[in-house]
């Protein structure tokens, strides 16, 4: 064998085995990210405020990602994205196996159409008020809506593939729903007395308005079990309704692509989004074990925490910052919509239905 052909294969045998150096220390240094981050979200304090593992994921991965990672980041970086990009597009087919098609048929018409109404009239009022009133671009402004009208920062992680927004971009969205999911977790306690409706109809107003699946658990146990009950029901339909909103904004992004390029002849759909549903398609028929359900969903709440803890080590406080006041903004309106709003859209469809 001549020499040049020695020396070429040697060196792509090098190369070959550094790609898979990088990959294992990022894929191991998200994973004790997301550790610390499910164990933290276990901490009473965590539980009493509605922190989820998600976002103490994005958290320690903003902190480590701004002092200890940029030392790294040639190590690791392959990993790194991979968990950013790969494994959050799995996560978010394994969070199908949360929901089941009986949940709807469990919470009624009323629930669908309050949660509908709410999903669409948030997120065209964001897209409105975000690109022609505050004049933010569009990815922010997306990223936020989806993360305001559907289930906070697990809808815009699942927006983001099809957004292709940054990652300092989706920081900034997932930072508004814990701001404002937060606040509204605390809030909906406290006006409860004051609102004269029942228990249940708190709850389908709390599930149908609150931003994290957390957030509407510990709103919902505030006021009763019932509540709580009602509550999650109806945010996880909303979160059911995910895939459909996924499939439908990827079909009007490919519109506007086509229509601003001829080069783009096709609409992508979320091969993900599709596969969200069908999980859920199967969960629903009850012949998966419970306790294969519950380990599928507890990989799905690894990979999800993993993809999260990437994300916030490739974000940079400095394009936080430079994205300034207008996205709280954004977000503050929104959240006034979902709480006062909301409430009135809950009522009269209560009343209709």
């Amino acid at each position: 064998m001549p020499h040049s052909s020695v020396v070429h294969d040697n060196n792509s045998f090098l190369k070959s085995s550094l790609k898979s150096y990088q990959w294992w220390l990022g894929i191991i240094l998200v994973a004790i990210i997301a550790a610390m981050s499910i164990l933290a979200s276990k901490l009473d304090v965590a539980t009493h405020m509605g922190l989820s593992a998600l976002t103490l994921a994005i958290v320690f991965g903003i902190f480590i990602g701004n002092t200890f990672f940029p030392r790294v980041a040639n190590h690791t970086a392959i990993g790194v994205d991979y968990a950013k990009n790969k494994l959050l597009r799995v996560g978010i087919v394994l969070y199908g196996f949360r929901i089941t098609f009986q949940q709807i048929e469990g919470i009624g018409w009323a629930g669908i159409i309050i949660d509908i109404l709410m999903i669409s009239c948030t997120f065209i009022l964001a897209y409105y008020i975000g690109t022609k009133l505050l004049r933010l671009d569009k990815q922010t402004t997306m990223l936020i809506g989806a993360g305001s009208s559907i289930c906070g920062a697990a809808a815009i992680m699942a927006a983001e593939p099809v957004i292709k927004g940054q990652a300092h971009k989706v920081s900034v969205a997932v930072a508004t729903v814990v701001v404002f999911g937060t606040i509204a977790m605390f809030l909906y306690p406290l006006i409860y007395p004051y609102l004269d409706i029942s228990a249940e109809q708190y709850g389908m107003f709390a599930g149908s308005t609150i931003h994290e699946v957390a957030q509407v658990v510990a709103a919902g146990r505030s006021v009763s079990e019932d509540a709580a009950n009602t509550a999650v029901i109806v945010k996880m339909i909303r979160v059911m309704m995910l895939a459909p909103f996924l499939i439908v904004l990827s079909t009007c992004i490919g519109k506007e692509t086509h229509d601003t390029s001829h080069k783009s002849n096709s609409i992508t759909i979320p091969w993900f989004a599709v596969l969200f549903i069908v999980a859920s398609g199967i969960n629903s028929l009850n012949i998966i074990p419970p306790h294969i359900v519950n380990y599928l969903i507890d990989i799905d709440s690894i990979l999800l925490a993993m993809a999260m803890a990437a994300l916030g080590l490739r974000t940079h406080i400095g394009a936080i910052h430079q994205a300034g006041v207008k996205p709280l903004i954004l977000a503050a309106i929104l959240f006034l919509f979902l709480c006062v709003g909301g409430f009135f859209i809950n009522l009269a469809v209560l009343i209709l239905f």
